[in-house]
């Protein structure tokens, strides 16, 4: 028993890592949004948007993966920045193809989280949450290859 229920926390641990970072990539690519310039600015204004729409429907998905485990979520800002491994990005004049490397990076990193989320969910016999993050995965991979495309 002991095992399973480490595994849970674990489960639990992964999906609050996995909001943190949520969190972290839909503000930094609402930034972007708000602030990219240049030659691009309408459609990289507009695809920022819509990524960071998508990202944003997630974060009560995620939120209620880990209340139907039983854990508790992140509660503050601080609790976000603790957990996330998205970087902080606080500049607002950065160049608009910047934005989009490092934007494209943020959601591999992305993949890579989800990734540790799947495998912790294989670990505790969490079917549901197994199941659904190949979705989100798609998504995720899908907006790198999105930003990656541009910076061709």
């Amino acid at each position: 028993m002991a095992n399973n229920d480490n595994a849970h926390g674990a489960l639990i641990d992964s999906l609050n890592g996995l909001l943190a970072d949520t969190f972290a990539l839909y503000i930094k690519t609402k930034n972007f949004h708000w602030h990219v310039k240049g030659p691009q600015f309408r459609d990289l204004h507009l695809l920022f948007d819509e990524q960071a729409g998508q990202v944003q429907a997630l974060i009560d998905d995620i939120a209620e993966r880990v209340r139907k485990q039983g854990g508790t979520t992140l509660t503050s800002p601080d609790s976000i920045v603790a957990k996330t491994k998205i970087a902080p990005q606080d500049a607002t004049s950065i160049d608009a193809m910047a934005m989009v490397k490092e934007l494209m990076e943020d959601n591999l990193s992305y993949v890579a989280r989800l990734r540790e989320v799947k495998a912790a969910a294989g670990e505790a016999g969490d079917n549901a949450t197994d199941g659904i993050v190949d979705d989100w995965t798609d998504q995720a991979e899908e907006r790198a290859w999105f930003l990656r495309e541009i910076l061709a």
